[in-house]
């Protein structure tokens, strides 16, 4: 299982970040490889990405959300990826983002990427945009305020 954890200071009050991190919709538009994210349940979306001219396509759920805190997730096959990110509140207008992802590199090419790090820089990347787009913005798109809790025995404590 490879990991990546990075973090980044935001100049967004943190329900502002919190809330735009809920619009999985707009990943697309900070995050690169995802070609589209789809929300199927609150705590249900479909994902397509297209990374190094591979694409595909799968489900992940929403195992831990805890408002102005904290979002958890899972792949549904419960074993391709997981990963948590938390916000921390700074001061009124400045929020850190804490980005921890786990994932199980399949192909030739998955596994060379983690390899040489690529995954790490093009978290660290994704965050840099998500920094631009919400800053320049000034506030969310829009927001899910609700509150999960993992009851499964597989459960993803990061």
């Amino acid at each position: 299982m490879e990991k990546v954890e990075e973090t980044i200071d935001v100049a967004v009050p943190l329900h502002t970040a919190y809330n735009q991190w809920t619009q999985f919709e707009s990943f697309p538009q900070f995050m690169s490889g995802v070609e589209r994210v789809t929300q199927v349940t609150d705590t249900t979306n479909h994902w397509v990405t297209k990374i190094g001219g591979v694409e595909r396509e799968f489900d992940t759920e929403i195992v831990d959300q805890e408002p102005d805190d904290r979002i958890a997730w899972r792949s549904v096959d419960g074993k391709s990826h997981a990963g948590i990110v938390r916000f921390t509140r700074l001061d009124p207008n400045h929020t850190k983002v804490k980005v921890h992802f786990e994932w199980s590199p399949e192909t030739f090419t998955e596994k060379a990427g983690a390899a040489l790090q690529l995954d790490t820089i093009q978290v660290k990347a994704d965050l840099k945009k998500f920094k631009q787009f919400i800053e320049s913005r000034g506030t969310e798109t829009g927001s899910w305020r609700g509150d999960v809790r993992d009851t499964g025995p597989s459960g993803t404590q990061l």
